[in-house]
């Protein structure tokens, strides 16, 4: 039996915590950092968090990077404490987060110039239920070679990983077009759920209705519920993250001159939340917006 992979695994936030414990309970050794002092509560004994990214990084078969934005990316890999001098020729950068096509380009040619060339670009969908149940979809972009290296992680975290392109950036533009469908779909459902609202009819019975027909949809069965649960519903995607993910979206969008209009429409949905002071609230807030006086 071939001894395991080691894993460097950085940030551990609601999405990176059940995605390391899903390694470290499919038998990966995980070495972890987070900039939060709670990491430690949200990964407890199976994951050994080290106080230096370096440190997580250094001597790693595989490290995966799991933070919200480019800028943070940037941060990981070339910032004061960042990792890229860490990397050996064989270890295989595993870039999960969603930072979009040009961030990840961007950062695999600061790698390549420092001689760090196997870089995998796979972002996740499926929030953090799926992420700890190792049932995530996960768009893998880059060279054939790399990505079987780290397969036997793609396939402990996720129920399906396919190749969607040889290169690195390939899986950041699957995830912007994942989530302009998704933020789309979330969007309209806080508007009809809204419009059922001001037409006097009950929300919780058109949710349960339409559930049941053509109208419905995966983030109209998952976020309905939540919206109608206002402040008190769990916060398990803010708000704040369809911010950036829909900038992602118009950004590419504007690059290939595609018109994307009822993505920028719910762009400004979320970006009137955040204005509003919802930015960490769930994303089902968008009911509490729209149907505001």
């Amino acid at each position: 039996m071939s001894t395991p992979l080691s894993v460097g695994f950085l940030g551990l936030g609601a999405m990176g915590a059940p995605m390391a414990l899903t390694l470290a309970r499919a038998g990966f050794p995980v070495r972890g950092f987070d900039v939060s002092p709670r990491a430690r509560e949200h990964v407890g004994e199976a994951v050994a968090l080290l106080p230096d990214p370096r440190e997580a990084a250094a001597g790693a078969d595989v490290v995966v990077v799991m933070v919200a934005t480019g800028a943070q990316l940037h941060d990981v890999l070339f910032g004061e404490r960042g990792i890229a001098g860490s990397l050996g020729p064989d270890t295989v950068l595993l870039v999960m987060a969603t930072v979009g096509p040009q961030a990840v380009e961007s950062c695999a040619q600061g790698l390549e110039a420092r001689g760090v060339r196997r870089i995998v670009d796979a972002p996740v969908s499926g929030g953090t239920a799926r992420a700890a149940t190792g049932e995530l979809l996960v768009m893998v972009g880059g060279a054939e070679e790399d990505v079987a290296v780290v397969r036997p992680l793609l396939d402990a975290m996720a129920a399906n990983a396919p190749l969607v392109g040889p290169r690195v950036g390939d899986g950041q533009r699957f995830k912007v077009v994942n989530q302009l469908l998704c933020g789309v779909h979330i969007a309209v459902a806080g508007e009809a759920l809204a419009l059922a609202d001001s037409m006097g009819l009950d929300p919780a019975q058109c949710l349960e209705v339409l559930s049941t027909g053509a109208a419905t949809s995966f983030m109209f069965e998952d976020r309905g519920p939540r919206m109608l649960q206002g402040d008190q519903a769990e916060v398990r995607s803010a708000l704040d993250i369809f911010v950036k993910d829909m900038g992602l979206v118009t950004d590419a969008a504007r690059a290939v001159e595609q018109p994307v209009p009822l993505a920028s429409a719910a762009e400004q949905l979320y970006v009137r939340g955040r204005r509003e002071g919802h930015g960490r609230h769930d994303d089902s807030s968008v009911f509490d917006i729209l149907r505001s006086r």
